[in-house]
């Protein structure tokens, strides 16, 4: 396995429609060593949380998610998803604003985050990495996160969906609040 290079704001491929994966490739050595790749580059480099196929410079419609428990975030529970060609087909009750940032935006700690309005529940049709179409709700932070990559797929980064544009924060400001609120909980 290696580590991917990952494209950056102002990259053309970040807003092109990706490519829908036809199903009889899923299991081909090229899409099964993309998604190998793409978990391998997450939770090496620690870069994120989700990561669309277009963010490594492959125009298809792939995203694996490798959610794990942070500092900041250490109620979470592990969760691992691949998803081929997924198309939300429901959204369900009203859009909360929520803070979300992007790999894609700038590395680590130089990046930055924003207010979000995303849907709490969805509905999901999708491909695994094995070739098995699912429809499934996902609900809160998967939720979030799935909107989120399958923008990505479309050509849609999460600067475009933010409304509040006092939202913008640096991580480091991010971080210091998410610290805050921690220590308050405690």
């Amino acid at each position: 396995m290696k580590v991917l290079t990952r494209t950056q704001f102002g990259n053309p491929i970040l807003r092109k429609v990706a490519e829908p994966v036809p199903v009889a490739e899923i299991s081909s050595k090229e899409i099964q060593e993309l998604i190998a790749n793409m978990r391998h580059t997450l939770l090496e480099k620690k870069l994120g949380i989700g990561l669309a196929a277009p963010q490594v410079g492959v125009s298809k419609a792939v995203v694996v998610i490798a959610i794990r428990p942070l500092a900041h975030r250490h109620k979470v529970e592990p969760f691992d998803l691949t998803l081929i060609n997924p198309e939300i087909t429901e959204c369900i009750g009203r859009r909360t604003a929520m803070y979300e940032g992007c790999i894609s935006g700038g590395p680590g700690k130089a990046s930055f985050l924003a207010k979000v309005p995303r849907y709490k529940k969805i509905k999901v049709r999708y491909y695994d990495e094995t070739g098995k179409q699912h429809h499934q709700i996902y609900e809160g932070f998967r939720a979030q996160i799935i909107q989120h990559e399958v923008d990505h797929l479309s050509g849609i980064l999460f600067v475009d969906r933010v409304k509040d544009t006092t939202s913008y924060l640096t991580y480091a400001e991010y971080m210091k609040r998410a610290r805050k609120m921690l220590a308050k909980q405690k």
